[in-house]
């Protein structure tokens, strides 16, 4: 035995506490000695090539199929909401202590600072956050309000009402439990417009309304709370029943930490460093919720009522492409004809191969992803990618995963038509009704590898391969174009002003 590994051997009752196996922390650490290279980018998806555009016919049996899955009770949402709103407001933090008055920062803003630029126009117009009201109480207690904090320029009393410790300490709620949008007389979170939104997306025949929310440990009461001071308003207004799951990202997702020299990194006290594994530890959590058909979106995507139209029927839409996908399947492995099958696997990305198992091949979890036209907006896009043995498929692929050194790649990567806005409709149990196990669909090796800090020293963390990249690398595949309504993304806190989230 090494002397790694002997190591590790010494810390197996910590190991098993958290419940990873000696195994995995020895392939991890193999991970960081021998990482796998970057993906092998062919071509973007394309309208006609790899991107479907419904036509008129499609989407009205698209439409059919959704609400045959509806009606059966077959959907749900799977919603992750584990992160607190501290990048929301990374801005304000930075200035919050600055020796600097409103004038200088408009100065600065006008010369392209983008923080500068958030402060002066989250000040500017303050009165129109959804937490406006909260804001004025805070900045009243201290004996002033918010129209005179905003008129004199002077952003400390502004800035540490509303991020301060002691103030509203809006950096460190969980971004699901942030106020989002105001109506006359309310305010609504992000969590409360996502049950809202699951009343009219996923309400089933029996009234029934299924959501799963990922949340951090330390605040599985707080949304537990928030759901029970508004679950008898949206289930009486809805004619509906809410049921509502929470859970946490596992302990035993954790990754192990390196040094700069690749050995396992230990804290002031000599134990191993673990740290969360990034969105793909969140597998874990989809394939134990219990759907059979998910919408997965992310916390902070999440529309008004008055906006919430168009983004239903895409939505409607996804899911409908999806149910009609596995009826195509089920009927060519009722048939059992090769040719059927082999367009079947065709029509999901998948090359089927000379030699293949068509069974095997179309027995696998399918995702239909929406994707929104190129618009400059930040993540990653859809692309025609070359794995193991050659063989290409279409896969959701962020900046992290393109070789920064090689122009070609580059190039490629920047010249993708559209982009993911995390909004994938998932099918999740095989054609008898029983949950995939997938962790056999996963790419393993497609893990991201970055310099962190941990107690002033320099680290290499690991996270897992992306819950929509590497972690659904061999499922079934087709991305779908969908109008830009559905994606109303809430980075910082000035997005809550622009006009999609003025409800």
């Amino acid at each position: 035995m090494n002397r790694v590994a002997e190591e590790i051997e010494i810390e197996a009752e910590h190991l098993a506490a958290r419940g990873i196996a000696r195994e995995e922390v020895e392939r991890q650490l193999d991970l960081f000695r021998n990482p796998p290279g970057y993906a092998d980018l062919v071509r973007p998806c394309a309208i006609g090539d790899g991107i479907e555009s419904l036509g008129e016919d499609e989407r009205a049996a698209s439409l059919a199929a959704y609400e045959r899955a509806r009606d059966a009770g077959r959907l749900s949402k799977f919603v992750p909401a584990s992160g607190a709103a501290s990048r929301m407001f990374q801005a304000l933090q930075s200035y919050r202590d600055a020796d600097c008055g409103l004038v200088e920062l408009e100065r600065m803003a006008a010369d392209g600072d983008a923080k500068a630029e958030i402060v002066v126009r989250c000040v500017n117009d303050a009165a129109q956050l959804p937490f406006a009201a909260e804001l004025d109480a805070e900045l009243r207690r201290r004996g002033s309000d918010l129209r005179s904090a905003c008129a004199s320029g002077d952003l400390r009393d502004l800035v540490d009402a509303m991020v301060g410790d002691e103030g509203l300490d809006l950096a460190a709620v969980p971004k699901g439990l942030l106020p989002f949008h105001r109506y006359p007389g309310a305010v609504r979170t992000a969590f409360e417009e996502h049950l809202r939104e699951a009343v009219e997306l996923v309400r089933d025949g029996d009234g029934r309304v299924r959501l799963h929310f990922t949340v951090s440990p330390e605040h599985v009461s707080a949304f537990e709370e928030a759901l029970d001071g508004v679950r008898r308003d949206i289930e009486k207004e809805g004619d509906s029943r809410l049921e509502v799951g929470f859970s946490t990202q596992s302990p035993s997702t954790d990754t192990i930490a390196v040094d700069l020299a690749d050995q396992p990194f230990r804290d002031g006290e000599g134990r191993l460093v673990f740290r969360p594994g990034g969105h793909g530890a969140l597998l874990d959590n989809l394939a134990h919720c219990g759907a059979d058909i998910a919408l997965l979106q992310n916390i902070d995507n999440i529309q008004p009522d008055r906006g919430r139209a168009d983004s239903l029927y895409w939505k409607k839409l996804l899911i409908g492409r999806l149910v009609r996908l596995e009826e195509l399947r089920a009927s060519a492995l009722a048939t059992g004809k090769a040719g059927h099958m082999r367009d079947v696997a065709g029509a999901f990305g998948i090359d089927p191969g000379a030699d293949s198992d068509l069974v095997r091949l179309l027995d696998r979890p399918i995702r239909v992803g929406g994707v929104v036209a190129n618009t400059g907006e930040p993540g990653g896009g859809p692309f025609w990618v070359r794995g193991d043995g050659g063989t290409i498929t279409r896969q959701i692929i962020e900046s992290a995963q393109v070789d920064p050194d090689s122009p070609e790649q580059q190039r490629i990567f920047r010249g993708a038509s559209h982009f993911n806005p995390v909004l994938l409709a998932c099918s999740l149990r095989d054609l008898e009704g029983r949950p995939y196990e997938l962790e056999r669909f996963v790419d393993r090796r497609a893990v991201f590898i970055a310099k962190k800090s941990f107690e002033g020293r320099d680290l290499k963390a690991l996270e897992r391969p992306g819950l929509w990249n590497g972690s659904m690398a061999y499922w079934g595949t087709v991305f779908m174009e969908i109008g830009a309504a559905a994606f109303t993304p809430v980075k910082t806190v000035v997005d809550l002003l622009r006009a999609e989230h003025q409800a």
